[in-house]
């Protein structure tokens, strides 16, 4: 099943999406202009083999709801969510997210 919601993240709008896979949940929350994501995301991709569309995006580990992704610390980012809008690991996902907005 894949549930997409609207998320409010202080005022703010943001897309809330879950797929549920066998074992497993994908969860991500976006906007227009970047997203975060658990585990699932393979930033080292997006770093390496897409650098060149500068992807803002950024991934947290061991959530398994979209408040758990909200709350927890980011352990990756790219290059380019870094360098655009100032996101560091450990940062919540909330702050990342803000700082999109």
């Amino acid at each position: 099943m894949i549930t997409v919601n609207p998320l409010e993240v202080e005022g703010l709008m943001f897309t809330a999406i879950r797929v549920e896979l066998p074992k497993t949940n994908l969860l991500i929350i976006s906007n227009e202009v970047g997203y975060i994501m658990c585990a699932a995301l393979d930033v080292d991709v997006l770093n390496e083999k897409l650098a060149d569309r500068n992807v803002i995006a950024g991934r947290a580990s061991g959530v398994r709801t979209i408040d758990q992704l909200l709350h927890a610390p980011l352990e990756k980012i790219t290059n380019a969510s870094k360098e655009k809008y100032g996101w560091e690991v450990g940062m919540s996902g909330k702050e990342a997210l803000l700082k999109i907005s």
